[in-house]
């Protein structure tokens, strides 16, 4: 295991170092935060918003591989990002509360309890609502994000705090609401 891990770690850093530095330091920024992640249960009530950093940090990192630089429509898309993970891990989460309680680690499931259902919905809208307020694309693109609204909404109109069941076919449903949004952005970028 340690030699894989070890060989992952070269192979990422070959790659790495072939983009230019202001990536590198970028991408070697996310180190602390993908470090800290796995502590966050035991300190904070708040883990899913450091997987958010963690996960979509990838975003800054491609954006600024292209560019050799930042602006604001990266920096949205991964506050987007950090939302949309907020919502379907909270979701995620609720298949464990209970053990979670008892074990006494913390997550966002158990801060929000029954208000879960209000706090996914500021989530998902604000992940939406910073994505149509950047597309500065045609019609396709903001379809995108309407069907993505349409299936939160879905998401959170059936949502059951205490079905694990249901929690992990929402969450797994996740891949469609990414889905939704990357085709009709596709789609604009081909019939601009």
């Amino acid at each position: 295991a340690l030699f894989f891990l070890a060989a992952q770690a070269l192979l990422g850093l070959a790659i790495l170092l072939q983009f230019n530095f202001y990536t590198v330091v970028l991408a070697i920024g996310s180190l602390l935060i993908v470090a800290i992640y796995p502590f966050m249960k035991r300190i904070t009530n708040w883990p899913q918003l450091v997987l958010g950093l963690a996960f979509n940090w990838g975003v800054l990192v491609g954006w600024s591989a292209v560019h050799g630089s930042l602006s604001w429509p990266p920096v949205l898309v991964y506050l987007g990002g950090i939302f949309w993970t907020l919502a379907y891990d909270t979701i995620y989460a609720h298949q464990d509360s209970q053990d979670d309680a008892i074990i006494g680690v913390k997550s966002t499931a158990l801060k929000f309890g029954a208000h879960s259902p209000a706090w996914l919905s500021l989530f998902f809208f604000a992940a939406l609502a910073l994505a149509l307020w950047l597309a500065d694309a045609s019609f396709i693109a903001h379809m995108g994000v309407g069907f993505a609204a349409l299936h939160a909404g879905w998401q959170i109109r059936k949502f059951e705090t205490h079905n694990s069941a249901l929690c992990l076919r929402l969450f797994k449903s996740n891949r469609d609401f990414g889905l939704i949004i990357a085709t009709l952005l596709f789609l604009d970028c081909l019939f601009p």
